[in-house]
C-alpha cells in the first residue's frame, strides 16, 4: 500500500464535473493498493495518517496530527502510484491490485479513519477524477 499525503488549506474531487468530495483544512491522500495488501496494511497506514504530526504547533514545528486539528481527510483512490517506469516509457501497474481486490481494502481504509475520528470525504472509486487542493507549506510526504 502506498500513500501521497499533501497537507491542505482546502481540497476537492470532481467525477463528470460534479462534486464527489470536497474537505478544509486537513491531508489529501492518494491511496494506491498492492498486490498482497490486506487487512494489517491498512490498519497500519490508517493510524499513520491520523497521527501523523505535520501541522503547526504554535512555535511553527510540525507537532500536530489530523486528530490534534480535527482536520479532515480527502481519500482518492490512485493505482498509478504503483507503477513501474524502471524500463521503457510506458509505466507498467503489475504491483498495482486487481480493482476487485483494491476497492474493499480502499473502503476499509476510509472507515478506519472515520473509526480514528477523522472525517474522511472521498473520490469514486475507479472512476477519472479531477482532484483540486491548495497545498499547505507546500507538504508532500509519501507513505
Amino acid at each position: 500500500m502506498k500513500a501521497v499525503l499533501q497537507r491542505v488549506t482546502r481540497a476537492s474531487v470532481r467525477v463528470d464535473g460534479e462534486i464527489a468530495g470536497e474537505i478544509g483544512p486537513g491531508l489529501c491522500v492518494l491511496l494506491g493498493v498492492a498486490r498482497g495488501d490486506g487487512a494489517a496494511d491498512v490498519t497500519r497506514i490508517a493510524e499513520k495518517v491520523a497521527r501523523l504530526r505535520v501541522f503547526d504547533d504554535e512555535n511553527g514545528r510540525f507537532d500536530r496530527s489530523l486528530l490534534d486539528t480535527g482536520g479532515a481527510a480527502l481519500v482518492v483512490s490512485q493505482f498509478t502510484l504503483l507503477g513501474d517506469v524502471s524500463k521503457g516509457t510506458r509505466p507498467s501497474f503489475t504491483e498495482a491490485a486487481a480493482p476487485e481486490d483494491a476497492e474493499p481494502l480502499y473502503e476499509a481504509f476510509c472507515e478506519a479513519l472515520r473509526v480514528l475520528g477523522i472525517q474522511v470525504e472521498t473520490g469514486v472509486f475507479g472512476a477519472r477524477m479531477a482532484v483540486e487542493l491548495e497545498n499547505d507549506g507546500p507538504v508532500t510526504l509519501v507513505l
